[in-house]
């Protein structure tokens, strides 16, 4: 699998914010069709219908916090582990620095 990084990101002047419920539900769907589809066709097979600029912004916020990566091809891959972030939280030598 290798990572592209993505060119600098275009600003999004959001006509309606997510809220939580639907942001899940592209988050879960994303976990459940884990390297499936690219991202219109996440758009398009969601269980409900959003407004494009709606999924943009939790798009945005799901590569923002690390949960999702843009695979070579196009397809989504979701990353999140929370094991993982839970092995590694009390570590000293991780901790975040400015």
């Amino acid at each position: 699998m290798q990572i592209i990084k993505q060119k600098s990101k275009p600003k999004i002047y959001p006509v309606r914010y997510p809220n939580l419920q639907t942001v899940l539900m592209v988050e879960n769907f994303i976990r459940e069709h884990n390297s499936e589809f690219k991202k219109m066709e996440i758009f398009e097979n969601l269980p409900k219908k959003m407004m494009w600029q709606t999924f943009q912004i939790i798009m945005r916020y799901l590569e923002d916090n690390l949960k999702i990566i843009y695979e070579e091809d196009g397809v989504i891959t979701y990353i999140w582990n929370p094991e993982l972030v839970k092995k590694y939280s009390g570590r000293k030598d991780l901790e975040w620095r400015e």
